[in-house]
């Protein structure tokens, strides 16, 4: 079983998605984790729905990214800037790949104009990641 860890700044919104997906998705091949550069303490209410609409159930808990520098990885992806520049060098064990998306988080409007932000972004992390997870194998 290899291992992805996802990293962002408040590891509240995409990598808690990613590592969602990436583990009620590719679970026979990929253990998913998340964490951030600066832990927001709880994971973003949208990211839980946007997520439980595509039949995942996910709970998370934001973590910080020290909670991970002794476990083994295979791949460190950052997913959003911030994280690349906080993290630039990985100093745990795995490659350090950088696949960005917007932050959903900053959607202005109601929570029903927000979640739209929440399911676009959430497509796109299934999309790119599990594309570029399986392109691993």
């Amino acid at each position: 079983m290899r291992r992805v860890l996802f990293l962002c700044t408040g590891n509240s919104c995409r990598s808690q998605m990613a590592e969602a997906i990436v583990n009620a998705r590719l679970s026979k091949e990929w253990w998913a984790f998340s964490a951030g550069t600066e832990p927001s303490e709880y994971v973003h209410s949208l990211a839980i729905r946007a997520l439980s609409e595509i039949g995942i159930e996910h709970e998370g808990e934001s973590k910080h990214v020290n909670k991970f520098r002794k476990m083994s990885f295979d791949l460190v992806i950052t997913v959003c800037g911030d994280a690349e520049e906080k993290c630039p060098i990985w100093l745990g064990s795995g490659k350090k790949v950088h696949i960005g998306f917007d932050d959903p988080a900053d959607a202005i409007g109601s929570d029903e104009e927000k979640i739209v932000v929440f399911r676009r972004v959430r497509d796109e992390i299934e999309e790119k990641i599990i594309q570029f997870l399986e392109s691993r194998e």
